[in-house]
């Protein structure tokens, strides 16, 4: 070409929670079963939508309207409602001019971090959520900041280590929250995020809270809201309705500016993701208008509650077979539907193997293992896969140094999650003493 196409950026881009299904659709042609742990969707974990909530949708499919373009920022009626249920709570108020709807959040973070100058910064938690951490880095044409999320102390942030960050480092921005986290299920305490506004006000930052997991909470946890902890420092809040209705096929998200005028420069960041919007034309016109007569329904409140009381049950089950593993560090979870498991430091090695039965799989294994620069947890996810048909996703891959695996907390079927998690166990003890 007569010059280079593609940005140094491009190189950041990475999702690994996407990427394992390559290998396993690979083993799944030889015959092998897979079980599928790598990805947050609760259909796929035969969660069965209610059918209230499918008749919401298939009126709204009856009428007209739903097949036109909405406004650019999203339907009016529905900002306007979504703005009233944030101003419930005592925090920051917004107006429906508030809020900008995407075609789901992976399309709201593309925004954000494009529009930012490429040599300023947004430090993230890590380990990290993928499509945070490499849009961030693509923009930016360089690896993600991020702050360090402790394992030894229930996956809290280490406020520490994001304090001195933003002070020796003049280019970082923005902060970034994930509450309920992806990929550990920690849920943030209160004290701890008022810290975290502290020093975005103490270093003129701007604060970016990804809560699409917000409402989903179980075990006596409660997840605090950015609105409610932000006073006058300018932020902005992703949400949705993929992980909540669930209904991740929506493609359905949105996002929420809070204190906009309190900086003008952040309200022209706010008026450029609007205007990217508008060229766009708009977003999905159909979830848009199911939000407010799903949410308002009476059946809403109980059942999102019952399915965050299933969620909380089998975090427990898995508690109890993996908690037991002597070399793991585990910790339970009490928001979102993962769990994060670390394998003690001198556990891995890379000698270490799983006995495979199908040869084919066998080979392609070892294959995958046998390249350069192949991380310790990663061996031990393709392992996983070829022996035991068990598809999670390596820790590594959230831009970490800790070496792990990340799990869900979706399977319905109760003997089936004890099922895969006993064999992942099992698993993990064979591997070790290989």
């Amino acid at each position: 070409m007569r010059h280079k196409i593609l940005s140094e950026g491009a190189k950041e881009l990475s999702y690994e929670i996407r990427e394992i299904v390559k290998k396993a659709d690979l083993i799944q042609k030889q015959g092998q079963e897979i079980i599928w742990e790598n990805i947050g969707d609760p259909i796929q974990k035969n969660n069965e939508v209610p059918q209230w909530m499918r008749d919401i949708i298939s009126q709204l499919t009856l009428e007209n309207a739903s097949y036109k373009y909405s406004p650019s920022k999203g339907i009016l009626a529905t900002r306007e409602f979504l703005a009233g249920l944030n101003n419930e709570k005592q925090g920051a108020q917004i107006t429906a001019d508030d809020i900008l709807f995407f075609n789901g959040l992976g399309d709201a973070i593309a925004k954000v971090y494009q529009f930012i100058n490429s040599g300023l910064r947004v430090i993230g938690p890590s380990p990290a959520y993928s499509t945070h951490s490499s849009a961030e880095a693509a923009h930016a044409s360089q690896d993600p900041i991020t702050y360090k999320l402790d394992p030894s102390n229930h996956w809290y942030p280490d406020l520490d280590d994001l304090y001195n960050q933003v002070k020796y480092n003049p280019n970082i921005i923005g902060i970034l929250i994930i509450n309920p986290d992806n990929p550990t299920g920690m849920v943030y305490p209160l004290e701890m995020l008022k810290r975290i506004v502290a020093i975005a006000r103490e270093f003129n930052l701007f604060l970016i809270s990804d809560e699409i997991y917000l409402n989903i909470t179980y075990n006596g946890a409660r997840a605090y809201s950015l609105a409610e902890v932000i006073e006058d420092v300018p932020g902005l809040a992703m949400k949705g309705i993929s992980k909540e209705f669930p209904w991740p096929g929506s493609r359905c998200g949105w996002m929420e500016f809070y204190n906009k005028r309190n900086d003008k420069d952040f309200e022209r960041f706010c008026s450029a993701l609007d205007n990217a919007k508008m060229i766009e034309v708009c977003s999905t016109t159909l979830p848009q208008l199911a939000i407010p007569k799903i949410m308002s329904h009476p059946n809403y409140k109980q059942y999102r509650l019952e399915l965050n009381e299933k969620i909380g049950k089998r975090s427990k089950i898995i508690a109890g077979i993996l908690s037991a593993v002597p070399e793991l560090q585990f910790n339970e979870t009490y928001g979102a539907f993962y769990n994060t498991i670390i394998f003690k430091e001198g556990t891995l090695n890379n000698k270490q193997t799983l006995p495979i039965a199908n040869p084919e799989v066998k080979k392609m294994v070892e294959e995958w293992v046998s390249k350069d620069g192949v991380d310790l947890d990663k061996r031990f996810v393709y392992y996983l896969l070829g022996s035991a048909g068990i598809c999670v996703v390596p820790i590594s891959s959230f831009c970490s140094d800790l070496r792990g695996f990340r799990v869900t907390l979706l399977e319905e079927n109760e003997a089936l999650l004890s099922k895969t998690f006993t064999t992942i166990a099992e698993a993990i003890k064979k591997y070790l003493a290989s």
